[in-house]
């Protein structure tokens, strides 16, 4: 599988170790930066990553700020995208599950171990279908009518 990462300033540590052990375990990493410690705007890097899973040039994509919120509001606001932010390992499972989760986001000061046991969770969870199916086909169509509801 191809994985797009990015991360704001604030997550570009943990991006460098996740990246490593997404690597370690047979997937190609697009790393799509920041690459400085100088503060950057987390929307760029998100648009970035987001785009590129839903151009299908990744199959997915995991991405780290402060909180993992920013990156999650941002995100989402690409069509095909369904970014969740994870903070421990049932909500990496359920996003997968329920949500077909297509971007991780997470906080930057998860521990590094719990933070690799998500990313792995995240990474080996399938979609569930069934009802859940009906329900992400319902996300899609708000993407394109702000005004169904």
């Amino acid at each position: 599988m191809k994985i797009s990462i990015g991360s704001d300033h604030r997550g570009i540590e943990q991006r460098e170790l996740i990246a490593a052990a997404v690597q370690l375990t047979g997937n190609e990493v697009v790393d799509c930066g920041t690459h400085s410690s100088e503060s950057c705007d987390y929307p760029d890097i998100a648009a970035k990553v987001a785009r590129q899973v839903a151009a299908n040039e990744s199959q997915r994509g995991i991405l780290i700020c402060g909180t993992g919120i920013g990156v999650s509001i941002a995100a989402n606001k690409i069509s095909g995208i369904r970014a969740a932010v994870c903070h421990d390992f049932q909500t990496a499972e359920m996003s997968r599950r329920h949500n077909d989760a297509n971007v991780l986001c997470m906080a930057a000061g998860i521990e590094e171990l719990e933070m690799r046991e998500i990313v792995a969770i995240w990474l080996s969870t399938d979609f569930d279908g069934g009802r859940h199916q009906r329900r992400v086909e319902k996300i899609a169509a708000l993407e394109c009518s702000p005004s169904a509801g």
